[in-house]
């Protein structure tokens, strides 16, 4: 199964550096039935496209909790994209959230997503207001959208090293 795990620069840089990569409480996202039933149209690359934004959101809580210890966080989503087994469904949790089994390893993963450096901004006030947009504040929503309108770029595994090398 294809899934996509939230991340932040210090979870590439231990990806990089020991080879996994473990999802904060296993919490993935992947196009589930679940997700599939949920929209009324949409192929299988819209629907994975709808899962790694799930993603990306995710990271924004990740973002948030560093920058509360480190205010010199790195402020960019990061998903990485994996090919596993053995996830588990976790439609209690939301349309596209699964339970992976443990940590996912480097040769897994089929691609790194990440923002720009021009997303930085937008994702850094987007991250102090994602649970109060998720709780249907215009607002926030808004302020959410801002980041979200950035685009991740597309890294192959192999540029990974040279990705952390250049922030």
């Amino acid at each position: 199964m294809r899934v996509y795990l939230p991340a932040t620069v210090s979870m590439l840089r231990t990806l990089s550096a020991s080879g996994e990569l473990a999802a904060i409480s296993g919490t993935a996202f992947a196009l589930t039935p679940a997700l599939r039933e949920s929209y009324a149209t949409g192929g299988d690359e819209e629907l994975e496209y709808a899962a790694m934004n799930d993603a990306a959101r995710a990271s924004l809580r990740l973002l948030r909790t560093e920058a509360d210890t480190d205010p010199e966080t790195l402020m960019r989503r990061a998903v990485v994209s994996a090919d596993v087994d053995g996830a588990q469904l976790r439609p209690d949790l939301d349309h596209s959230v699964v339970r992976l089994a443990g940590p996912v390893p480097l040769k897994a993963v089929a691609a790194i997503h990440f923002d720009t450096a021009e997303a930085e901004d937008a994702v850094r006030a987007a991250a102090a207001v994602v649970d109060a947009a998720d709780l249907g504040d215009p607002d926030a929503e808004f302020t959410l959208g801002d980041a979200e309108d950035h685009e991740l770029a597309w890294y192959a595994v192999q540029e990974l090293p040279f990705l952390l090398e250049l922030l």
